[in-house]
C-alpha cells in the first residue's frame, strides 16, 4: 500500500470529519444515526449517513484501518469508480439488512462504516481469494477465502445469538453487497474464479435457509 489511492483517502477523511463532529455534537449524532423509528417516519437519509458516524475513536480507527488494508486490492483490479459503487452499495445493503432484521424494534439504532468496509473486504477476497491474511491472534497466514467464509459464518452466529454490541447483520449485508456488486462489475470472475464464487456464496445460502425455516 505504498501509494494510497486518493479516493480511499477521501473516504477515510470524510469518516473522520463526520465521526468527530458526532463525538462532540450529540444532536448531530442523534439526527444522522441509524434509527428504526426515525427511518420509518421518513428519515431515509439515516440509511446512508449512519455509515459515516462511529461510536468512538477506537471504532473509527478499526474500520478505517480495515478499509486501508483492502481498498487498493479492489481499486487496482476494478478502478476507483467501481470501488465507490461497491463501498456505497455495501453500506446501503448492510443497513437494509439491518433494517429488515430489526424493523419491529423501533428503538434500535446503530452507527459505523462496518457494512461498507465489509463489502470492500469481501470484494477484495473475491478478486484475490488466494491472498494470505494474518492477524495478531492467529500466528499463521490464512487464505483470504477461508477468512471470508469464516467471517460470514461468525456473523450468522452473532446474529442468531445477539453477541456483543455489534451490528452483525449490517456486516453480513455489507459483505453480500460487496459480493454481488463485484460479480456484476467483474463477470469475468465466473470464468476465472467459479469455485471461489461458489464457496463464498455458501454462508449467504445458509443465512437464507435459516431465515426461511424460522431458525434466525
Amino acid at each position: 500500500m505504498d501509494n494510497l489511492s486518493l479516493v480511499t483517502i477521501i473516504i477515510i477523511v470524510a469518516n473522520a470529519i463526520i465521526s468527530y463532529k458526532g463525538f462532540g455534537d450529540y444532536n448531530f449524532f442523534e439526527k444522522y444515526k441509524f434509527h428504526i423509528g426515525a427511518i420509518q417516519k421518513g428519515e431515509k437519509i439515516r440509511m446512508f449517513s449512519a455509515g459515516f458516524l462511529h461510536a468512538d475513536t477506537q471504532h473509527l480507527i478499526f474500520n478505517m484501518l480495515s478499509l486501508y488494508f483492502f481498498a487498493d486490492v479492489v481499486i487496482n483490479n476494478l478502478g476507483a469508480f467501481p470501488f465507490i459503487v461497491i463501498y456505497i452499495g455495501s453500506l446501503l445493503l448492510g443497513n437494509l439488512l439491518s433494517y429488515y432484521f430489526h424493523k419491529n424494534e423501533f428503538q434500535y439504532s446503530a452507527v459505523g462504516a462496518s457494512g461498507a468496509v465489509s463489502g470492500i473486504i469481501y470484494s477484495a477476497i473475491l478478486l484475490q481469494p488466494g491472498m494470505k491474511l494474518m492477524f495478531f491472534f492467529i500466528p499463521i497466514a490464512i487464505p483470504a477465502y477461508l477468512f471470508g467464509i469464516g467471517y460470514l459464518l461468525y456473523s450468522i452466529y452473532g446474529m442468531k445469538n445477539s453477541i456483543g454490541n455489534i451490528g452483525h447483520d449490517a456486516h453480513f449485508g455489507g459483505a453480500v453487497g460487496g459480493y454481488l456488486i463485484t460479480l456484476l462489475l467483474a463477470p469475468w470472475l465466473f470464468q476465472t474464479n467459479l469455485l471461489m464464487i461458489a464457496l463464498l456464496a455458501l454462508p449467504i445460502v445458509l443465512l437464507y435457509i435459516l431465515k426461511r425455516t424460522g431458525k434466525l
